[in-house]
């Protein structure tokens, strides 16, 4: 007598999966009801039109198909190679691409030449383009702005002591051939945080204090410090003038200068050796620290579905990673507030 089993073989089993798959709701659904991905195309055309194309040749995907497949290889952490195996398996990634139906699906030089010709320029339009749909929705910078700064990790380089001191030169050593060369990240460097090495590139933020979205970013390697980049990040358009950060930014010359452009610094205070906090300086650190924890909220969403993480060589491709893993969370931030 057969062993009774659960697995009923189906030729429409199909359809009821995607019945199913209705009912519990598509999460890109969510973020294709709030972002206008065709505005998003309009922007990325003003900075990187799409080449010339000989008459004969295979038509180029739309740009707005690219700019989705770009937020899904970000969203899920994907490679080229696995965008492209990722499309081709789940009908869920092509119906948001708007391939569901398409005999062609872009495979992995076609995802990477896009991003090639998107670039910095590219992955700051789009940035700047999803911000103004996020305007549009009646989600202003409100109740002060966070700025901090993480780390992203990038694959470690090992030189030579040789090699080191000619790349301190900004100089390629000798014995590099141009395949070795283009293998070797010369941009990304070392530092130390909490007695630990990290290596790679960092991003610092203006995040909202109300709705936790961020509204200005810059790149930068590793080892420069935080501080170097909190007037670059401002948000002018905030409607607080409270900048909240922690003790990394503090400086009596630069809260006075914020203070002048009528900005009100909320940094916590650094003590100073034979020099301890006074208890209301403590208690005014402890205050600052719960508004200024939002800003990890942050950190740990882009970190907990695989964002916080570097493939790329060089400063070029490792700050379009950062600006797209920034574009994904603004989005899913987007669809969770529910504009």
């Amino acid at each position: 007598m057969a062993r009774r089993t659960a697995v009923k073989n189906d030729l429409l089993a199909d359809e009821g999966y995607i019945q199913k798959v209705e009912a519990m709701g598509d999460p890109l659904q969510k973020i294709e009801a709030v972002v206008d991905f065709s505005a998003l195309a309009e922007a990325v055309e003003r900075i990187a039109p799409r080449p010339e194309q000989s008459k004969g040749g295979r038509p180029p995907y739309p740009t707005e198909v690219m700019v989705r497949i770009l937020v899904l290889k970000r969203l899920h952490a994907l490679s080229d190679e696995q965008a492209e195996f990722q499309l081709l398996d789940r009908r869920s990634f092509r119906r948001f691409c708007g391939l569901e139906h398409s005999r062609n699906i872009p495979d992995r030089t076609t995802i990477w030449n896009f991003e090639n010709r998107l670039g910095v320029e590219g992955v700051q339009a789009l940035f700047v383009a999803l911000d103004r749909q996020i305007q549009a929705h009646g989600l202003e910078a409100r109740a002060g702005q966070i700025i901090d700064a993480t780390l992203v990790p990038a694959p470690k380089q090992h030189f030579t002591k040789e090699d080191k001191e000619i790349l301190e030169q900004h100089a390629v050593p000798a014995d590099w051939k141009p395949a070795k060369r283009w293998q070797k990240d010369v941009d990304a460097s070392w530092t130390k945080k909490h007695g630990k090495s990290y290596h790679g590139y960092k991003f610092t933020v203006s995040v909202d204090r109300k709705h936790k979205l961020i509204r200005n970013w810059v790149a930068d390697t590793a080892k420069v410090h935080d501080s170097q980049h909190l007037e670059a990040v401002l948000d002018d358009w905030n409607t607080s003038a409270e900048i909240y950060a922690d003790k990394g930014y503090v400086g009596a010359e630069r809260e006075e200068r914020l203070q002048e452009q009528g900005y009100r610094p909320q940094i916590q205070r650094k003590a100073k050796q034979g020099k301890p906090l006074s208890a209301c300086q403590e208690r005014r650190n402890r205050r600052i620290a719960r508004i200024r924890a939002r800003v990890e909220h942050v950190f740990a969403a882009i970190a907990q579905w695989g964002g916080k993480r570097i493939r790329t060589i060089g400063q070029a491709r490792a700050t379009f990673a950062m600006g797209m893993m920034i574009i994904v969370y603004n989005m899913r931030r987007l669809a969770f507030l529910g504009a």
